[in-house]
């Protein structure tokens, strides 16, 4: 019982956001016109604990928790995209993230290999034109030490002062960044990895480069 008051309070969802600030290179436009497909890779994701929570979880615990929120994250992206592909009519074809995944396994790429990979090899790799990838730093996300263990055991959330995600595309060919969205979200941000992307992208998307509407 205590567990599902706890969880039910974490479903909670209140943003209090900055405005977005956006960075578009002047070789976007270039490169859009040859861009067919895209991959999303797995968030990068950080958290920053409280002194006294960082004591309460390993690091391990930690590290799990940041990637399965990473991989959840890509998933909700990528589903996102196929729900509004009709609405927005985008100029690209988003890759499976399965296959995405897949391919990055078979390379021996693992999560934590991402941030440090050349944009054109991953991209080479992948078959793909462009590499989408979400980064998102989170602070104090816990209440407490309880809160941390939902978190690494549902891939759950506590209550978060505050959530700071970025959408950044790579050009597949050049490696050069193209096109950076920054969100800040205050308050409570809380059942899930869904809720997030469904603010960022609420927001993003009346901006995003591959949409024609």
């Amino acid at each position: 019982m205590k567990i599902q008051i706890t969880l039910f309070l974490f479903t909670s969802l209140v943003l209090a956001s900055c405005g977005p600030k956006i960075y578009k290179s002047t070789e976007f436009d270039t490169a859009l016109a040859r861009h067919k497909t895209v991959a999303i890779l797995p968030a990068d994701v950080s958290t920053r604990l409280r002194p006294n929570e960082a004591k309460k979880v390993t690091a391990e615990q930690l590290a799990e928790m940041n990637e399965k929120t990473g991989f959840a994250i890509q998933d909700k992206m990528y589903s996102w995209f196929l729900r509004r592909s009709d609405k927005y009519q985008y100029t690209v074809t988003f890759q499976d993230v399965t296959r995405t995944n897949a391919l990055l396994k078979q390379a021996g790429i693992g999560y934590n290999d991402l941030a440090a990979k050349d944009r054109t090899e991953l991209a080479k790799l992948l078959g793909v034109d462009a590499v989408l990838q979400d980064r998102t730093s989170m602070d104090k996300p816990m209440s407490d030490g309880a809160a941390v263990a939902v978190g690494v055991i549902f891939g759950m959330w506590g209550s978060t002062n505050s959530v700071q995600t970025t959408i950044n595309i790579h050009d597949g060919k050049t490696g050069n960044l193209l096109w950076k969205y920054d969100y800040q979200a205050q308050g409570s941000v809380g059942s899930s990895a869904e809720n997030l992307v469904n603010a960022l992208m609420r927001n993003a998307s009346k901006k995003f480069p591959y949409s024609v509407k």
